[in-house]
């Protein structure tokens, strides 16, 4: 469980094929420098917003495995060499909960539709599957590429975020273009809500 917080900004640094599988290895820097931050073999950990498993360690570089199912419903598989995503370590029982509980399951591909600059401030608008758009509501919660963000709008077409200078300097949301794809998760009750809500619709066959 993560709270869409983000820690750092960190870089792939290898990239290999492996059977059907891609191992990618990420530089955590200081998250892996103290002994209390150090991230153990079999931890979790959230790289723009995906749980991984950390599988080998080498100083401060982490070693992680992607499956196919991993691979195909994230934009990893596009990753480049020094290419930076958005780290953040499990949550501990008792540590403050300051975004929303994440899972980092990501349930799919958004898009970038359009961005407005008003003053320090950026205005992102995103395009996204409908089935997720309609799990979505102003002033509720959405994780793009691991981060906890408040939604401004959402309808059936597009759903916007505005990010204050801070997010945009400690995460890789500053530097999404036009068109760039990102990571989603809705928030885990909408999810609930949305499949209750479903079978009342449409009750299950006898």
């Amino acid at each position: 469980m993560f709270t869409g917080l983000v820690e750092s900004k960190v870089p792939l640094v290898q990239s290999t094929s492996v059977a059907q599988a891609q191992r990618m290895v990420f530089d955590l820097g200081p998250l892996a420098d103290f002994p209390e931050k150090a991230p153990a073999l079999g931890d979790s950990i959230a790289l723009s917003g995906c749980c991984l498993t950390v599988v080998q360690i080498d100083g401060t570089r982490c070693h992680f495995e992607l499956g196919s199912e991993t691979l195909s419903k994230t934009k990893f598989q596009g990753l480049k060499l020094g290419q930076m995503v958005n780290c953040e370590r499990s949550l501990r029982v008792g540590d403050r909960l300051g975004g929303h509980f994440v899972t980092g399951h990501i349930d799919a591909l958004g898009q970038v539709a359009s961005i407005q600059e008003q003053g320090p401030w950026r205005f992102y608008q995103f395009t996204a599957p409908m089935d997720l758009l309609r799990q979505m509501a102003p002033k509720g919660s959405i994780t793009v590429d691991g981060v906890s963000l408040t939604l401004v709008q959402a309808d059936d077409s597009y759903f916007s975020v505005a990010l204050i200078p801070h997010t945009l300097e400690i995460t890789t949301l500053g530097d999404l273009k036009v068109g760039d794809p990102v990571h989603l998760e809705t928030d885990i009750l909408a999810k609930y809500i949305s499949r209750q809500i479903g079978s009342l619709v449409f009750p299950p066959k006898s």
